[in-house]
């Protein structure tokens, strides 16, 4: 048996709808393997594997790989901590979006009806996705070069920016569980609409670990160096996000 986290022991007799609910990410993996994961989500990931003659010992170790384990950011230099703020959650903001995205659209679809659906959802977080790709782009093609050629006196100027869009990302959470009834799916949901919410509250906690991270350990890094960005932030790291 592999232990993902204290909350939920899995292995081969596991039932595919219990990954697809408890790790986010699952879904994704899953439907590359034409898995059944809502309807056929009673069955044990043997029976599925065996059904779709996929290997389950790698199945199993994809699944494991799911569960991001976060370093460190303690000893980090800031090129380093740039590095690791790309891996862990620029290119997994990437991953995660457009499959919650396809999610919440057949959520909205399937049952629309329900007067607990999350209408407006899918649009949502298209929207979303558009903001944080920018919001990235700018960190990966500006701010983030400067950074690592250690910095220069016009450096505060692109952290103050990003600071800003920060507090817009942080309301945008808090919109987002106010759509979703804080990730919390209504009792008798399927398993597609408990998958959608499990990924979006890791999506959620990913992000507020993000601009922690940014706000709180690298900006001021720079900003004792070439001051600080002042008005900007009017001398608050918190993103809005409860951090």
């Amino acid at each position: 048996m592999l232990n993902v986290d204290e909350k939920f022991v899995f292995g081969p007799s596991t039932a595919v709808g219990e990954f697809a609910v408890n790790i986010p990410g699952a879904t994704a993996l899953f439907r590359k393997h034409k898995i059944d994961f809502c309807c056929g989500g009673h069955i044990s990931l043997q029976e599925a594997a065996d059904k779709k003659n996929v290997n389950i010992d790698s199945l199993l170790l994809d699944l494991a790989k799911l569960e991001r384990i976060d370093e460190s950011e303690q000893d980090k230099s800031p090129s380093e901590l740039i590095d690791y703020i790309l891996t862990r959650y620029h290119e997994v903001h990437r991953e995660q979006l457009p499959e919650l995205i396809r999610m919440a659209a057949r959520v909205e679809a399937v049952h629309k009806d329900n007067s607990n659906v999350p209408k407006g959802l899918a649009s949502f977080l298209e929207n979303m996705d558009a903001d944080l790709i920018c919001h990235m782009k700018k960190e990966e093609n500006v701010l983030f070069p400067i950074m690592k050629q250690g910095g220069n006196p016009f450096v505060t100027q692109p952290i103050g920016m990003m600071r800003l869009e920060h507090l817009d990302h942080g309301k945008t959470l808090e919109e987002l569980s106010k759509l979703t009834n804080d990730c919390v799916p209504p009792i008798g949901a399927c398993n597609t609409w408990r998958a959608l919410y499990a990924g979006l509250d890791q999506l959620r906690n990913d992000l507020m670990n993000h601009i922690h991270l940014e706000n709180n350990v690298l900006f001021p890094i720079f900003e004792k160096e070439y001051g600080d960005v002042g008005e900007c932030h009017s001398g608050s790291t918190s993103c809005g996000c409860g951090h």
